[in-house]
């Protein structure tokens, strides 16, 4: 086979090799790390969820994946960025439904542990964030798919050209239209008036 460890590494991810995703999150750890910091950056100082632990549930959720298409580093970190992603709006769901009063639905994150983790307030930012970008996926698919991968996954102007074939014109236009509209977007959801 072609090309370095990583290439080779993320050839064996699609075709659904068990070692390949360890070997994957190895290699790039330092970008999985740099991107957790970055979605823990608007996280309260104090909460028991740091970037390592960001980096480790979103490998769990990525391992249950049969096949992961990710043909290239900046597709993996996208999809690494997506699934912390995931990890927090669980953290936040779990959040508001222990304020609740609970609810039996089956859920691996401890209840108790997500009550440390994150505010009320934190928990209802990410969720509106999270409607909203549901919105504008079903919306403009593009435009969500860059702001995932900007915003989230922390890529520059250029790797998401790249790795959407379209010009870094194009990917910084759509940028801030996305942002733009998503801010609106969160901030009506939240009762903020922006």
């Amino acid at each position: 086979m072609d090309g370095g460890p990583l290439t080779q590494a993320l050839a064996r991810l699609g075709t659904g090799d068990g070692e390949a995703l360890p070997e994957l999150v190895r290699l790039l750890y330092q970008d999985l790390h740099a991107i957790a910091r970055r979605q823990l950056r608007h996280e309260r100082k104090e909460h028991t969820l740091g970037p390592t632990a960001l980096v480790n549930e979103a490998y769990l959720k990525l391992s249950r994946d049969v096949r992961i298409d990710a043909q290239s580093r900046t597709r993996f970190l996208g999809a690494a960025s997506v699934a912390m992603r995931r990890v927090l709006v669980d953290y936040a769901r779990t959040r508001k439904r222990h304020k609740r009063g609970g609810g039996q639905a089956h859920e691996p994150l401890d209840e108790d542990a997500v009550a440390a983790v994150m505010s009320e307030q934190e928990a209802d930012e990410i969720l509106a964030l999270e409607d909203a970008l549901g919105r504008l996926e079903a919306a403009e698919a593009r435009t969500a798919h860059v702001v995932q991968l900007r915003f989230f996954g922390g890529l520059t102007t250029d790797e998401i050209a790249q790795s959407m074939d379209v010009s870094a014109k194009t990917v910084q236009r759509i940028w801030v239209t996305g942002r733009a509209w998503l801010r609106k977007e969160v901030g009506r959801d939240l009762g903020l008036a922006l």
